[in-house]
């Protein structure tokens, strides 16, 4: 029996957002399905909502996945599609505080610890959705755009997994959309740090911050705020970092949140 909050799911509509099927690492793919199928990619669950009358998975598709053909799983069938090539950016970040760029051995047990902790809340997928449409939590130019290949101190590390905002320090940040905090923290390169999970799957991050003003456990309305900007962490100045994952992988925000896109910057 299929459980209620992924009935419920199914009654969300699309018809109003302006979501776009981009078959991209850190892309989205839209793939129709039928009603009980219930989609995996990759052994983790998948939002399912409605659109034009039509149930489609909302598939995010990891940054680090490399371009091919790969299968969305379902009860019964595996529907096939194809993940293109996307180039991004280089960045190229210069940091005077070294043990940002190499962790001493203290520092990488942290990382370690806050890295599990981190995964099992993006892992997650429970509670029922309410909203996929996600508003601007903070506005200001846009300081680094999603996806950039980095280089700390001119060594590589992994692509951006969100967008950077620019804003004071002490700037009132919002939620994006309605949802449970699912975690709060101060990590090592996050610094301070909030995740709401909305349900099914889809969470959004909100890094760097000064204030935290939210608990775990606390319920959130969209717009409701829940902290302010900062500079913690591994930064070069005051920015939120938000990012947007869904199925545990870190998708472009801009998919979800147009406002991002008439943003300076982008």
């Amino acid at each position: 029996m299929r459980s209620l909050f992924f009935i419920f799911a199914l009654s969300l509509s699309l018809t109003s957002h302006a979501l776009t099927d981009s078959r991209v690492p850190g892309g989205v793919a839209l793939i129709e399905v039928t009603e009980d199928e219930q989609p995996r990619f990759r052994d983790q669950p998948v939002l399912t909502v409605l659109r034009d009358g039509q149930h489609v998975a909302v598939v995010g598709i990891p940054l680090s996945l490399k371009p091919g053909n790969y299968y969305l799983e379902t009860v019964n069938r595996r529907i096939p599609f194809e993940v293109t090539g996307k180039r991004y950016l280089e960045q190229r970040i210069y940091l005077d505080n070294t043990r940002q760029v190499n962790p001493n051995p203290l520092d990488l047990e942290r990382i370690k610890k806050e890295a599990t902790r981190q995964r099992g809340v993006l892992n997650a997928h429970n509670g029922s959705l309410d909203q996929i449409e996600l508003i601007l939590p903070v506005e200001g130019p846009i300081s680094s755009p999603f996806g950039k290949r980095r280089f700390f101190n001119d060594q590589p590390r992994r692509p951006h997994s969100g967008t950077d905002i620019a804003a004071p320090i002490g700037t009132p940040l919002q939620a994006a959309a309605a949802g449970r905090i699912a975690l709060v923290g101060d990590f090592f390169f996050n610094g301070r740090l909030v995740i709401i999970d909305h349900g099914e799957g889809l969470k959004t991050m909100y890094n760097h911050m000064d204030q935290i003003e939210v608990s775990e456990g606390d319920q959130v309305s969209q717009g409701q705020r829940i902290g302010t900007v900062g500079a913690t962490g591994r930064v070069t100045g005051p920015h939120l970092h938000f990012g947007v994952i869904i199925n545990g992988a870190s998708v472009d925000p801009a998919l979800f949140v147009d406002a991002i896109n008439r943003l300076p910057g982008n």
